[in-house]
């Protein structure tokens, strides 16, 4: 049955391809010191960063920048944008970006006024923000993270070999977020699909928990369904507005907090994906693809009844005749199946991994509680060469 939970989500979302009209009026509500914020400078290629700054100074803005945040945002990187806003005096800071360019905002948002080591306070011992924040707008170019609609942030340690996320509370939510489907357009079909797969991932990490008739997981198996079909049109054409539309949203529902309410959920895919990403610095998504099946393989027979479900309803699998083991097993050589169809990565050693470094990622994994079995590091290391 549903436990006890309390949901806010104050987030506002501006949708659609004149959704960037909106940003002029949500910037009267903030003050004059704008640090704009984005990653390698595709922005400026694609036209999106001079609509922005436009926009921003017809609105009579003092535009700082901070650009080159890398794919997986670093330490360094975030001591260095708070240093920038700190200097700048800054007042709002605009994310023009993909998920790691939100994530990093948001990361220097509860720092600019935090009297200790960032990374030691959220990154390594968890701690609530008990400062003055820095409040976050998102203009999206990629979708996968939810990072337009929650309080994560991940961040990476190179030296530490770490890759740690971070969920703040609903003060650090980005205000407001612009999502238009046509500023994902120019990205390549690795990164796409890389998104598409963090998407799937993170609605299977709260679906493969518990074992009560949840709300969440009826809505979690139409969000699949949803980002199955229009994975597949995406593929053919990425331009198809309508199918990376729907993949847009369902990124933002998968991870919005909607679907985790009432659930223990699981995380172990992005807790051995992020150790993976700290040893390679490879693409997210692809860490957590080449990571799956070696894992739900393992830890389907201890939720084998939801496997099962998943296959039926989710993959269309018929279930006259089978046992839960057979419709589980068949669920997930679909989910395979379709993963090989759409290009994702299916092994960690494309990604860099060599068996050298599995002492060391098994070191950095998080052993979580709210998944159908918490894993032992020997177990860890099973599904890492599985994964090889």
């Amino acid at each position: 049955m549903l436990g006890n939970f309390t949901y806010c989500n104050p987030t506002k979302l501006h949708f659609g391809k004149d959704s960037l009209d909106a940003l002029a009026g949500e910037m009267k509500n903030y003050g004059k010191n704008v640090m704009l914020v984005y990653g390698g400078g595709s922005i400026k290629k694609n036209g999106i960063y001079q609509k922005v700054v436009q926009i921003l100074t017809e609105c009579g803005k003092n535009i700082v920048e901070d650009g080159g945040v890398m794919p997986n945002p670093t330490v360094e990187k975030l001591y260095e944008g708070v240093e920038i806003a700190r200097k700048n005096n800054v007042d709002f800071i605009l994310a023009v970006g993909g998920g790691s360019v939100c994530d990093y905002s948001k990361a220097v948002s509860v720092s600019v006024y935090c009297d200790e080591d960032p990374w030691d306070k959220y990154f390594i011992r968890f701690e609530d923000v008990s400062c003055k924040i820095v409040p976050v707008g998102c203009v999206l170019t990629m979708v996968g993270t939810g990072s337009e609609m929650n309080g994560g942030s991940v961040i990476t340690n190179h030296e530490q070999k770490l890759k740690i996320g971070h969920v703040f509370g609903d003060n650090v939510f980005p205000k407001f977020s612009i999502l238009n489907p046509e500023f994902t357009y120019t990205l390549s079909k690795y990164q796409m699909t890389a998104g598409i797969y963090d998407i799937m991932s993170h609605i299977l990490e709260q679906y493969f928990s518990g074992t009560d008739d949840n709300t969440s997981d009826y809505i979690s198996e139409g969000l699949l369904r949803s980002l199955i079909h229009s994975a597949r049109l995406a593929v053919k054409n990425p331009q198809d507005y309508e199918a990376r539309s729907n993949i847009m949203w369902t990124a933002t529902w998968a991870l919005n907090t909607l679907v985790a309410q009432g659930k223990s959920t699981d995380w172990e895919v992005h807790m051995i994906g992020q150790a993976v990403g700290a040893y390679t610095d490879a693409t997210h998504g692809m860490t957590l693809s080449a990571v799956s099946m070696p894992y739900y393989r393992h830890i389907m027979p201890y939720g084998v009844e939801k496997f099962a479900r998943y296959a039926v309803n989710v993959w269309g699998v018929p279930a006259e005749g089978k046992t839960d083991m057979q419709l589980a097993e068949e669920g997930l050589a679909a989910m395979e199946s379709w993963m090989n169809e759409i290009g994702l990565v299916m092994n960690i050693t494309d990604l860099g991994v060599t068996e050298d470094m599995l002492d060391g990622i098994i070191k950095a994994t998080f052993l979580n509680q709210g998944g159908y079995k918490v894993l032992t590091p020997a177990e860890v290391k099973e599904i890492l060469k599985q994964s090889l």
